[in-house]
């Protein structure tokens, strides 16, 4: 058997951001509904550093696992594999590292949707690297973002990502001196690092404001102050289930009581209608990035190849 291949030039082409938030809201509906299945991430560890990363899902006609392999002085591989809900036919392999950045902006997005003021026009981003450039594209897609101010610790990488962002989306993205200049009085705050430690300062973040939280999903590293995560009005996650394994940003704040407020709630729960009720505090959505997420934007990436004569 000779399954059709999706390169990263394919992913890209064939899945638009605001289609992909579109299919997060569809799969948090499904969630919801009981007609979707989510398996969290597995980790293997090896000796040498190497890991092997894995998880799965299963929504609508499809289920898929994506797997990618990680090596902190080697960089990272990543592939999905989709099969047919049917008859667990596979029907493709696809090349997945812009699968997971247009999934996890996509994520940020719909949250974004659900709980960011009607009109939210500022948005602080922190960190320029793998992620920062989707969650930018995704907010622009659900908010009339009218200014983006921009931090990472190198000012030439910063300065880089303001020039380009700024043509390619057409609207004033500017690099700023600190993280602090960066989140004050923002509407809507991202933060996309690799950090182990808080990036921001709680007392930095305007009430109104609501925060992305998705660098992390490691339990002993964060990029949110605990202050902040006691202080929100809400959290969301996309998982509770994968949250207590890996979300280091909740695990270290949290005590157990912590787990049990009603204040930290999953997408799903909330993914019916806009939750755009006035919070007296900040909200946050800590991203984790679900399997079930994967297959839906694997499955649209699938679908529009097949309109095109990719995929059989």
């Amino acid at each position: 058997m000779t399954l059709p291949y999706f390169t990263e030039a394919d992913v890209r082409r064939l899945l638009p951001m605001t289609d992909a938030i579109a299919a997060m809201r569809r799969v948090f509906v499904e969630l919801a509904a009981g007609r979707a299945q989510n398996q969290p991430r597995r980790r293997l560890v090896l000796p040498t550093g190497s890991v092997l990363h894995s998880l799965a899902g299963a929504v609508g006609d499809y289920f898929g696992t994506k797997f990618y392999s990680t090596h902190r002085l080697h960089g990272a591989h990543f592939f999905f594999m989709l099969y047919a809900a049917a008859d667990a036919r596979p029907l493709a392999l696809m090349e997945a590292n812009y699968l997971g950045q247009i999934r996890t902006g996509a994520a940020s997005g719909f949250a974004t949707d659900l709980l960011a003021s009607e009109s939210a026009s500022t948005l602080a981003v922190i960190g320029t690297g793998f992620q920062a450039r989707s969650q930018l594209e995704a907010v622009l897609a659900v908010r009339p973002i009218r200014a983006v101010r921009v931090w990472s610790r190198d000012a030439e990488r910063r300065a880089e990502f303001a020039r380009e962002c700024s043509e390619s989306f057409g609207i004033k993205v500017e690099a700023v001196a600190t993280a602090e200049e960066a989140v004050r009085g923002a509407d809507v705050i991202a933060t996309a690092t690799s950090a182990k430690d808080p990036v921001l300062e709680s007392n930095w973040v305007a009430p109104h404001a609501h925060v992305n939280g998705i660098g992390s999903n490691q339990p002993k590293r964060r990029e949110l102050p605990p202050e902040l995560i006691r202080r929100a009005s809400l959290i969301a996650v996309d998982s509770i289930e994968q949250a207590r394994l890996e979300a280091g940003d909740l695990i270290l704040a949290l005590d157990e009581d912590g787990w049990r407020d009603p204040k930290l709630v999953e997408l799903q729960t909330i993914s019916g209608d806009a939750d755009r009720r006035a919070h007296s505090e900040p909200t946050v959505f800590k991203s984790l990035g679900l399997g079930v997420e994967d297959v839906a934007v694997a499955a649209l990436v699938y679908e529009n190849g097949r309109k095109e004569g990719l995929g059989g």
